[in-house]
């Protein structure tokens, strides 16, 4: 079996950020906001945090506080789902809005194919693309048709390129004097 170069993989993490806005004379109970996050690491989902709050909530990292930082985990990652992706990104001619599906085991698997996608596809950085909502989606009510192909319950895979072995190591040559045949009669 080939290993993976493990370059080549995302290196994401799922985060739950709770935090507020400081207590003051005027604020003594200030509301508490949580947010999910994907991010490499618990400083970079921090970072992310205060992004979103200052847009959304006029509250910044001077002003505020972050009560916790705890990195979720997949329950089951044995079995394989399909995850919906809605997200918006700034592209070169503007902001988009868009919806992606992918089959992974893992919620954080699906969004590094993801990301990985929108870096070949529509040349956006992680830093550009806004992750609105996820969810799993049941199979009667997926869209696209590259996560629907594999929904068919008698969905097979051919074995193309087989290799006859030799019965024993006494038999096991390096070079053959004839090219094996790879298809079957």
């Amino acid at each position: 079996m080939v290993k993976a170069d493990p370059s080549l993989h995302m290196h994401i993490r799922q985060f739950q950020i709770v935090g507020r806005g400081e207590v003051t004379e005027k604020n003594p109970h200030p509301k508490v906001f949580r947010m999910t996050l994907f991010a490499k690491d618990a400083v970079t989902a921090k970072s992310k945090f205060w992004y979103f709050m200052n847009r959304m909530k006029k509250l910044k990292k001077t002003t505020g506080e972050v009560l916790a930082v705890n990195e979720m985990h997949e329950k089951n990652s044995r079995t394989i789902k399909n995850f919906g992706i809605w997200l918006r990104y700034n592209s070169r001619t503007g902001t988009h809005n868009m919806y992606k599906e992918y089959r992974d085991l893992t919620l954080v698997g699906a969004v590094g194919r993801m990301y990985s996608e929108m870096a070949s596809r529509h040349r956006a950085r992680q830093t550009t693309i806004q992750i609105i909502r996820t969810a799993v989606v049941p199979a009667a009510l997926c869209r696209r048709s590259n996560t629907t192909q594999f929904h068919n319950s008698k969905i097979r895979f051919p074995l193309i390129r087989r290799l006859p072995r030799a019965p024993t190591k006494a038999l096991k040559t390096t070079f053959k004097a004839v090219r094996p045949t790879t298809f079957l009669h």
